[in-house]
């Protein structure tokens, strides 16, 4: 009877796991299904009177003119609405993996890179490009070409966590509400350093300065996605690595380390992996707020912290999410377009209240 007794609870232990990592993996192929879903619909909505049975025609009977979208349709199509889409899935996936790595690594569900202040110190870099591009920055502009920009919000983005990690952490422990407070202390400064760029802006760069505050997807190219593209993909790649080593730092980072994590190089490499995704995903869409907290934290209700299954899970959720909402900021106002950053900010902000209420045990739900 002892021995059943042993055996009995670890079964339902192994049970309970195996059934929580096939609830996992059933969400992931909902999710991956969705995303597909998402992308065709964004493809085929809007201005153009491109349908979807006219898209999917063209995409099966290629070279057949009769079957063939119009020379409009196809510039629309093709050139305009797919380097769109493409860019949103990157940048959405980049949103919300960089902000599961972020409240893995420092613990708390309501870390997010644009809480923290990441975002703005991205933006902050990129801003500088733009406006000094051409004057004390000409230097850098002319050796880096295209690659100036993303690489300055790169680095932004980089010292601003770097810069909260120093001030969070003391003797290999993080305060979660150093973080914060620092975040959003370092997120006000660079936001004021933005503002002075912006004074000192002439009204062409006002006009491109302008996309910065409040994010767009609007000037999507296949050029920009060849400048950015590669740095998101790698930063996604590398996270997924990650994932046993944010699961073991839930512990505790002494423990961590007794499960022959290298904790600092782990710390490390969440860090450069966040802020070159999100500087890059900044240096073209400008400040998209939210996507970061509101995913991860859904999903960890929906299928647990597991982070095998969370990464690529926020991936697929926040690539579909940003696709909606882009879809949202060109049709709620056509023929003009709302900036994207509105519509997640009105979607998440809610969100991210319900959140600390329900942290506070003000409401149960």
């Amino acid at each position: 009877m002892a021995e059943q007794s042993i055996a009995g609870p670890a079964g339902r232990v192994r049970a309970s796991d195996g059934d929580r990592s096939a609830r996992a993996r059933i969400v992931i192929l909902l999710l991956s299904v969705a995303l597909a879903l998402s992308i065709f619909l964004s493809l085929t909505s809007g201005a153009s009177d491109a349908s979807a049975v006219r898209v999917i025609r063209d995409w099966l009977t290629e070279g057949v003119p009769a079957d063939t979208l119009a020379a409009r349709d196809r510039l629309i199509v093709y050139d305009i609405r797919m380097p769109r889409v493409l860019l949103g899935v990157l940048i959405g996936a980049a949103l919300a993996v960089s902000g599961a790595v972020m409240q893995g690594l420092f613990r708390n569900p309501l870390a997010d890179p644009g809480l923290i202040g990441v975002s703005a110190g991205s933006s902050l870099g990129a801003v500088a490009i733009i406006v000094l591009g051409t004057t004390w920055l000409a230097p850098v502009t002319l050796a880096l070409g295209t690659l100036a920009l993303p690489l300055a919000a790169f680095l932004g983005g980089l010292a601003v966590t770097l810069l909260l990690y120093a001030i969070a952490t003391r003797h290999g422990r993080t305060s979660v509400a150093t973080m914060l407070l620092a975040g959003l202390a370092i997120a006000a400064l660079a936001m004021a350093l933005t503002g002075i760029l912006v004074f000192v802006a002439d009204d062409r760069q006002l006009r491109d300065l302008t996309f910065w505050q409040l994010g767009s997807l609007g000037g999507a190219t296949w050029p920009k996605i060849g400048t950015v593209g590669p740095v998101i993909l790698l930063a996604l790649a590398t996270m997924p690595f990650l994932s046993r080593g944010l699961d073991a730092l839930a512990l505790g980072e002494a423990t961590a380390g007794h499960l022959g994590i290298p904790v600092q190089r782990l710390k490390y490499t969440a860090i450069v992996g966040v802020s070159a995704a999100v500087g890059a995903s900044v240096a073209v869409s400008g400040g998209i707020g939210f996507i970061g907290i509101v995913v991860p934290h859904l999903l960890r209700l929906a299928i647990g912290p597991e982070n095998r299954y969370l990464l690529p899970a926020s991936a697929l959720l926040g690539a579909s999410l940003l696709l909606l909402a882009d879809a949202v900021a060109r049709t709620i106002v056509a023929p003009a377009e709302l900036p994207i950053g509105i519509v997640t900010a009105v979607a998440g902000a809610p969100f991210f209240l319900w959140i600390l209420l329900r942290k506070r045990g003000v409401i149960d739900l």
